[in-house]
């Protein structure tokens, strides 16, 4: 009997550490490879060391014993000290399937790739494009003939203006961009300074029914080195997106990002602005007024997300955490719904019995009224603009 299991007994060498298991145990995977040791002819076939009575592979010792665990209780487990590529270049040397992985071990085995997944979205927004396919030989053209200028030059414009990292020049124009939008950031809130802004006096003619006269209209105008200063910086914003769009590799993911859509909507009311100045209505002026201010200006900060990585970080982990935001602001409406009807309530019951609405004495005289007084209370900001008025509110 012992000699018999002496005789099933298989010694497998892995990286210098030895393990012992029997034939049987290796039968319980047919088709992997350690179910192959067992078979007749398994010495040909693999490093069979006659000597010492081993096979030998050169793999990684330590993932070896949990794969061979996995043969002795069925049960396969992800080691927490092995990264995850590692794990999974061995499981398919040694012939396993990866969703063998026990589920608690699961998520352990996937962080990779969820990092993997996470790492490829910081690449630049628009990503280096897919690569072009090779024109084929014709008959007519020599072998030697060499590219057009136009596939010579278009991937090197293309970096010099999506990729800092790629040439000294590339730097020196992403600093100049840069420049530029901390320039128009500047002047936007220069703008709204009291020391830019001057009072005019401006006269128009106005006609009603067949009499014609002046009328004297107090306008604020901006300083005008301001505005100069901002058609520079759009300027420069319009060669830049010129460039990028004539020379990026693929114009439909171009057209697709979103801050080259935040790069084209934050220059066109400038000129819409520019091209309509002479309109004598109020409310064009208003509308287009609102454009310049909320898309020209405040759209344009998005732009700093082109130059540094931090902030394209924060918006992928705001991205990756919408289910918890949502969750969030579920819990905050209804705790304001909840203690917005309670205070409601509770002010009703020391009203004055003369007072039919019972709402003179409080300033929650609806439900929708004590939202926004659950909302800043929940919030921690407590303007003290609401509070209740009676004894059973404030409990």
């Amino acid at each position: 009997m012992g000699w018999q299991a002496e005789r099933d007994k298989v010694v497998i060498n892995v990286g210098g550490v030895r393990h012992e298991t029997y034939r049987s145990t290796l039968q319980t995977l047919p088709g992997t490879r350690l179910a192959g040791l067992a078979e007749p002819g398994a010495a040909a076939r693999f490093d069979y060391d006659a000597g010492n009575g081993e096979f030998f592979f050169d793999r990684h010792p330590a993932v070896f014993a949990y794969v061979l665990n996995y043969y002795r209780t069925g049960k396969l487990h992800c080691p927490a000290d092995v990264c995850g590529p590692l794990f999974e270049e061995e499981l398919a040397f040694w012939g396993i399937d990866e969703t063998d992985v026990e589920a608690c071990c699961w998520m352990n085995y996937r962080q990779h790739r969820d990092a993997e997944e996470a790492l490829d979205s910081f690449e630049s927004p628009e990503g280096p494009g897919p690569p072009e396919p090779a024109e084929p030989k014709r008959l007519c053209l020599e072998e030697g003939r060499q590219a057009s200028w136009w596939r010579r030059w278009r991937p090197k414009l293309w970096a010099l203006f999506e990729d800092p990292y790629s040439s000294r020049m590339a730097r020196y124009v992403a600093f100049a961009s840069l420049f530029f939008i901390l320039i128009s950031i500047t002047t936007f809130c220069l703008e709204t300074h009291e020391a830019f802004n001057r009072v005019i006096n401006k006269t128009e003619t106005v006609t009603t029914g067949n009499e014609t006269g002046t009328q004297v209209a107090v306008e604020v105008e901006t300083e005008p080195f301001l505005t100069y200063v901002e058609g520079l910086c759009v300027v420069w914003f319009t060669f830049e997106f010129l460039m990028r769009v004539s020379f990026c590799p693929d114009k439909r993911d171009f057209i697709k990002s979103s801050l080259n859509i935040i790069d084209f909507v934050a220059i066109l009311p400038f000129y819409l602005e520019v091209g309509l100045r002479g309109l004598s209505s109020k409310a064009a002026k208003d509308v287009l007024g609102f454009l310049r201010v909320v898309l020209v200006r405040i759209l344009r900060i998005f732009k700093l997300t082109r130059h540094f990585v931090g902030l394209r970080v924060l918006g992928h982990t705001l991205r990756a955490s919408t289910n918890e935001f949502l969750l969030l602001v579920i819990f905050l409406a209804l705790g304001v719904l909840i203690f917005a009807t309670m205070i409601y309530y509770a002010e009703r019951i020391g009203a004055d019995p003369d007072d039919v609405t019972g709402s003179r004495h409080t300033y929650f005289k609806n439900i929708p009224i004590g939202f926004w007084w659950a909302v800043v209370t929940m919030t921690t900001l407590g303007y003290g603009d609401m509070y209740p008025m009676t004894w059973s509110g404030m409990l």
